[in-house]
């Protein structure tokens, strides 16, 4: 197996410093890596000049890309570089999109996770349009996002909206959204419903709550890390019981992604989103040597199961 990170573009045979500690675990468990260029791919749009310093294999290797968010047409360009080099990520460009984008994964999820509805589109989209889809969520409280992600840091200007039913309040939040996500808008808009989490912290910058979510990487259907996914607060004794999420992880259409959860005040869990395997960040409190030990038990065909607690 290779691991791909994205090289730092001041330190051409450097990976990016962000994933400098993951680079260390990877090396001390003995998995090999290489670097490709994030804006040879993403700026010039020259998915071969980015994988120019990956070395062609033969036979073909399956790899895991650990770097920063691609736009799924992104993702293909780069699927199709690297296997033209004997390198296959282990996620097809299918697989990337499906948990890429909440409209493709939610049909599976519905009833396990908040009411979603979304409309393609950005500023061409109308408050009547908007108006007409959020009916269904009456005057319940909604958050606004893209297919991909939402401006949670920004949490009362341009994300949360106190009720689907006050037009001022939806056509100010999402206009604000739609403007600080500008060229970065992922396809659409998607209101979700807003559910009552068990508290955790409170954010200290945005004010966003802050709730007991988990982080689970699965890797062919089996949780190979779970881990506590905000770095501030005290999550006490509620970590979930996996059961349930390893049965519906076993019909998600990929082979490596990650699914995050949270305890509702009800002490029902919901599931917040799905997300690549590849492009999903370590929390803060994880044990990345754990996860790169669990990472190559993995591949290697045995699921261990890892946890940062």
């Amino acid at each position: 197996m290779l691991l791909i990170y994205c090289v730092d573009p001041l330190q051409p045979r450097q990976p990016d410093s962000a994933y400098a500690e993951e680079v260390i675990a990877a090396e001390t468990v003995g998995l090999a890596h290489g670097l490709i260029s994030y804006e040879a791919l993403v700026d010039d749009s020259d998915a071969e000049a980015a994988v120019r310093r990956i070395p062609e294999q033969s036979p073909p290797v399956t790899a895991i890309y650990r770097g920063w968010m691609l736009r799924p047409e992104q993702y293909a360009r780069l699927y199709d570089a690297l296997a033209a080099r004997g390198v296959l990520l282990i996620s097809d460009p299918a697989a990337y999109r499906y948990c890429h984008y909440l409209p493709e994964w939610y049909p599976l999820f519905e009833g396990e996770t908040p009411r979603s509805i979304w409309l393609r589109g950005g500023n061409e989209l109308t408050m009547e349009e908007i108006g007409r889809a959020l009916q269904p969520f009456g005057t319940r409280p909604i958050i606004v996002k893209d297919f991909v992600k939402s401006r949670k840091y920004e949490w009362d200007s341009a994300c949360y909206i106190p009720s689907a039913a006050d037009g001022e309040a939806v056509e100010r939040v999402v206009r604000r959204f739609i403007e600080l996500q500008g060229d970065d808008l992922n396809e659409g808009l998607v209101f979700r419903e807003f559910v009552s989490l068990e508290p955790l912290a409170t954010h200290a910058k945005s004010g966003m709550p802050l709730a007991k979510e988990w982080r689970i990487f699965f890797l062919d259907g089996a949780p190979i890390l779970t881990s506590e996914y905000w770095e501030a607060g005290d999550y006490g004794n509620s970590a979930p019981t996996l059961t349930r999420y390893v049965e519906l992880a076993r019909r998600v259409r990929s082979r490596f992604f990650t699914m995050d959860i949270a305890r509702q005040i009800d002490c029902a869990w919901t599931v917040i989103e799905l997300r690549d395997g590849q492009v999903a960040g370590l929390p803060e409190r994880a044990d990345v040597h754990a996860f790169y030990h669990a990472l190559q038990h993995g591949m290697e065909g045995s699921h261990p199961l890892a946890s940062s607690t």
